[in-house]
């Protein structure tokens, strides 16, 4: 199966719709319950402070490069990788039986036409007629390098969850700051407390119904991504060594435990 055929069949992850909506509502609607209304929440100035702090916060703990990755990966949240295990099994068997009827340089063609990269390299390999033990030894240092890398990219949402209250607490700290200055003008001084108010609401918000729940998310997906390529370097092995297709199949099939 193609990278753009998996991308292709991304279908959107409702539950995250309906959780930030959920959340949302449940929040607009308390503070409506309880007398206040929606535009006392809405402040650019303490958004700012939360948004623009925060976000230099984790640029200056993280590369470039990670943060990028970072923001990119942050789409599964609402379109996570479709898992194609059903799929990758049946072509690992049919890469068996091929092997096994024509030999392991059959599987040349196929390395050629694959579009994953683990993929491609790994049927070279057999078709190169590399050792088992070899196989998975280079295969596994792919994996984990592509693994360390998402995971460290997940991890600036996770930074960005610890950061944005604290720095809500400065905006607050701020908004109060300018609530003193002002203390002969009472016409001034709503604005600066409403800014130090909303701006903890911001920091903890944000942490809480956002940055948190997203680097979580991509923590799970990272880990199903893993099972499916730990299944494809067990299936390639298993080729290498010469088992039997059928023997492979049912290994295989432990994988897909939690396979909708």
């Amino acid at each position: 199966m193609t990278d753009n055929e998996m991308n292709n069949k991304a279908k959107i992850d409702f539950n995250s719709v309906a959780g930030i909506v959920f959340a949302l509502t449940a929040i607009m609607g308390g503070q409506i319950l309880e007398g206040g209304h929606i535009g006392a929440l809405m402040q650019f100035a303490a958004f700012f402070i939360v948004m623009g702090g925060t976000v230099g916060a984790v640029l200056l703990q993280s590369p470039v490069k990670i943060l990028m990755n970072g923001v990119k990966m942050s789409k599964w949240v609402f379109f996570p990788p479709k898992r194609y295990s059903q799929i990758l099994i049946k072509q690992l068997i049919n890469w068996s039986y091929l092997s096994r009827k024509e030999g392991f340089l059959v599987l040349e063609s196929h390395a050629e036409s694959a579009t994953d990269s683990l993929t491609k390299k790994g049927l070279q390999l057999l078709a190169d007629g590399s050792k088992p033990e070899k196989l998975r030894e280079v295969l596994e240092i792919e994996v984990d390098a592509e693994v360390s890398y998402q995971r460290q990219s997940a991890k600036i949402w996770e930074a960005a969850g610890g950061y944005a209250p604290t720095i809500g607490i400065l905006g607050a700290v701020l908004g109060l700051i300018h609530v003193m200055e002002n203390l002969s003008d009472p016409s001034l001084l709503g604005s600066g407390i409403a800014v130090a108010f909303v701006a903890t609401i911001y920091g903890v918000g944000l942490a809480n119904l956002f940055f948190l729940p997203i680097a979580n998310k991509l923590k799970s997906i990272i880990n199903e991504q893993l099972v499916m390529r730990e299944m494809l370097i067990d299936g390639l092995v298993a080729i290498a060594h010469g088992e039997n297709p059928r023997l492979i199949e049912i290994r295989l099939m432990s994988y897909c435990v939690d396979d909708e």
